[in-house]
């Protein structure tokens, strides 16, 4: 029988801690793809996003309004971009006590990508675009790990929920398109923060209904969910839903 060394023992031991260290790597490398992907994509969609734009906007003294049609879901989307980038960012400036740097890494690239899909909003609305929304995040924990992965789940849930329920709202098929990205990104946030959670949620009856499909929210339902952390007025008289 072939004599094994310490050495290679050693060998071995490094040989499995750095294939661990390759699958953490590649799995947020993968997290992180799918976000740069998404935004470049819908990027490259902006000018179809603002073809016949009428940069008028009637705010009718109720709040901000969000218009009418495909512009007001894409300001529905816009707002609630807003709504998860100003979450993840006062996450990851205040970290809760034992964030292990994996975890702070993972939440720093969903961070960047709620950014780059505000931002896209954002610019593909153009005059049309609702301001910068105020929000109230005071209910959050952010010192407590439970807390924050619970409100986390919250917003992830809600967002996919969200595009789902919007889709067949949406006219325009270039916008129609450039949600599907959008939400496939948004799926992995919240399938990564359920596993944070408990392994194996991410596909549980909470989010999956009796048909196998992805949970779809109307807008009305969902900006309900989201009416507690939004501090600014907003008119939504226009938005389709059901």
């Amino acid at each position: 029988m072939e004599k094994i060394t310490t050495s290679q023992n050693q060998d071995s031991l490094l040989t499995s801690n750095g294939e661990h260290e390759k699958k953490d790597l590649r799995r947020r490398d993968f997290l992180k793809f799918a976000g740069a992907s998404a935004a470049s994509l819908a990027i490259l969609g902006i000018s179809s996003c603002k073809k016949d734009r009428d940069d008028g906007m009637d705010n009718g003294g109720k709040g901000l309004y969000f218009g009418s049609g495909d512009i007001a879901i894409l300001n529905y989307a816009y707002a609630l971009e807003q709504l998860e980038a100003a979450f993840y960012i006062q996450l990851v400036n205040n970290p809760y006590s034992g964030m292990t740097d994996m975890e702070k890494a993972f939440f720093t690239d969903i961070r960047d990508h709620e950014i780059a899909h505000r931002e896209f909003f954002k610019i593909a609305l153009g005059g049309k675009a609702i301001s910068s929304l105020e929000f109230n995040l005071s209910g959050v924990n952010f010192s407590s790990r439970a807390n924050v992965l619970a409100t986390a789940k919250t917003f992830e849930d809600l967002g996919v929920s969200a595009y789902n329920g919007a889709g067949w709202l949406i006219k325009d098929p270039n916008y129609l398109l450039l949600a599907g990205k959008i939400v496939s990104v948004e799926a992995r946030h919240a399938a990564w923060i359920r596993d944070m959670i408990d392994n194996g949620s991410f596909a549980n009856q909470e989010v999956v209904d009796s048909n196998g499909l992805d949970v779809a929210k109307s807008p009305s339902v969902v900006l309900s969910a989201a009416a507690p952390f939004i501090k600014s007025k907003i008119d939504v008289s226009d938005l389709p839903t059901y």
